[in-house]
């Protein structure tokens, strides 16, 4: 390194120093960082700077270098290897941070670059605090052989001893391929950005080698793709800072880790009925087949209205998110009747599955709303594993040890009844409206199956049909007959569901119940 100090005097030493630090900082050449930025992509550092609180951010390993001597390597030694590694605050909150640097080897993971994020999440599980990590890779470095999936492979052991201790949140920010996409995966939520973010297993050239599929990069793997089909990806940010942006919202709603106090700004609610409330009075169509914006309810329970929604893109006919009641972190789960008629499918089930497992982790209680005319049938899903998958989300809701409060609202209809929340899986409080609906199934079904000969010997069956149908409903489509044997705690006015939740959540803030000893559960995966 060319300089013009003396390194054998204590000033000299200092400014050694400096131009090491310097090296370091712009260790990318500035034409990756121009090609990086060309791209509507970040560089690393100005990531981190997005994300943590100015000044706040402390750098581990910055003078680390790869010890590689194959393919010219020894040549070749930038100071960070790649990745950017430490910790700093966000909103005064603790986290630990790592950046894949695409301007230096393409971000491609080697040994040292491997050792520094192991030695990260070390860290951030020994003092518990989150751990983000922002990907942009090109995937392992190839120079340096099976090293680079050694460390993949040390890596992924440890999101795993993590799930459930600290939150772990992914930014995939540009390429994440082959076997580096499943740290992310196995990390709670995954952030993507539109148009510059892909993950992918095998990319665009080995599908057509092997299959003889044609697919672009952004069809296969991109944001958009993993927000809509796949369920990957549970927020699409529309550039970098928006994507930022809603991690540090995430945030604000999960504790550092599975022991501490999920954050919170306690306020007291005016429980008085207002007219937003009152405005529940009138959501709910008189006819049964109409549907209405779920969105409404959740606004209305939730404090300022203000909903973070998780998984906004995919299967669109269950809402789940986070809120405020009082200032405390909710999980919110709720059927949305504009979608599919708010029935359960494969990608439903599995998506609030994983999310209420998420707000049971890290303590934070779940509100569940209940409009669900039962499981969506057809032969697509039961091929696919509806009654395996399906019961993922039984499985979430029984194994929940978190306050758990339901509100039906209109249809809660035969096994769907059971596992959105339901008394019997262990909901606290379990409240319903006038027009709940809670049967074995709806009029229609249950009528051509217990009247079909009453039916078939009708002079007029449609007639007859409806009769009946009317009779069924007036009989079974109540929440009364469940009030009467305890399976609803509480018929209530919609108007008062907003004060109900706050007065449940009030007096389950000190529950506490213990499972069965046991190593771990067997989840129908």
């Amino acid at each position: 390194m060319a300089n013009d100090y003396d390194i054998h005097t204590t000033a000299g030493k200092i400014a050694d120093l400096q131009a090491r630090f310097d090296e370091a900082t712009h260790a990318g050449s500035a034409r990756a960082v121009e090609k990086q930025h060309a791209r509507g992509k970040m560089t690393a550092r100005e990531r981190i700077g997005l994300l943590v609180d100015a000044g706040s951010f402390v750098e581990f390993d910055e003078l680390a270098r790869h010890r590689s001597t194959n393919f010219d390597m020894v040549s070749n030694r930038p100071y960070g290897d790649g990745v950017v590694t430490g910790y700093g605050t966000v909103d005064g909150r603790t986290i630990c941070v790592f950046a894949q640097d695409f301007t230096v080897f393409g971000g491609s993971l080697g040994e040292v670059f491997g050792e520094k994020i192991v030695k990260l999440m070390d860290f951030a599980l020994k003092t518990g605090v989150p751990l983000i990590g922002i990907n942009d890779s090109g995937g392992a470095r190839i120079q340096e052989g099976v090293v680079a999936l050694g460390l993949y492979a040390e890596i992924f052991k440890r999101n795993v001893h993590a799930s459930g201790v600290i939150p772990q949140i992914s930014l995939v920010m540009g390429p994440c391929a082959g076997g580096a996409v499943y740290s992310p995966a196995i990390t709670d939520f995954i952030v993507m950005v539109d148009q510059t973010s892909h993950m992918f297993i095998t990319g665009p050239e080995v599908i057509k080698t092997v299959t003889g599929e044609d697919v672009e990069f952004e069809e296969l793997g991109g944001a958009r793709t993993h927000n809509t089909k796949s369920g990957v990806a549970h927020y699409m940010g529309h550039d970098e800072t928006d994507a930022i942006e809603y991690v540090k919202a995430l945030l604000s709603y999960l504790p550092s880790n599975n022991l501490d106090e999920v954050p919170s700004f306690p306020t007291e609610s005016d429980l008085t009925q207002s007219t937003v409330d009152l405005a529940l009075n009138k959501l709910i169509p008189d006819s049964a087949n109409q549907p209405y914006e779920m969105k409404r309810v959740i606004e209305t329970i939730l404090d300022n209205g203000d909903f973070l929604e998780v998984q906004a893109l995919f299967a669109p006919n269950i809402v789940v998110g986070f809120g405020r009641v009082e200032g405390h972190s909710v999980g919110v789960v709720a059927n949305e009747p504009m979608q599919l008629a708010g029935t359960l499918d494969i990608n439903a089930s599995e998506k609030a599955a994983r999310f209420v497992r998420t707000c049971d982790a890290f303590n934070i209680p779940v509100i569940t709303l209940v409009d669900v005319p039962g499981f969506l049938p057809g032969t697509d899903q039961e091929w696919n594993g509806i009654i395996r998958r399906g019961a993922k989300l039984l499985y979430a809701y029984a194994e929940a040890t978190v306050p758990l409060i339901t509100v039906i609202t209109r249809k809660a209809y035969g096994g769907a009844y059971d596992v959105m929340g339901s008394k019997h899986l262990g909901a606290d409080i379990n409240l319903a409206w006038p027009s709940a609906q809670i049967a074995v199934m709806g009029a229609q079904g249950a009528v051509n199956i217990l009247y079909r000969k009453d039916l078939a010997d009708a002079a007029d069956a449609e007639a007859r049909r409806a009769e009946l149908i009317t009779e069924y409903e007036d009989t079974f489509a109540n929440p009364y007959i469940a009030a009467e044997r305890g399976y609803i705690d509480a018929v209530i006015e919609p108007a008062s569901t907003r004060a109900h939740i706050t007065r449940a959540l009030r007096a389950l803030r000190n529950k506490r119940e213990t499972l069965p000893p046991r190593k771990h559960g067997n989840i129908p995966l």
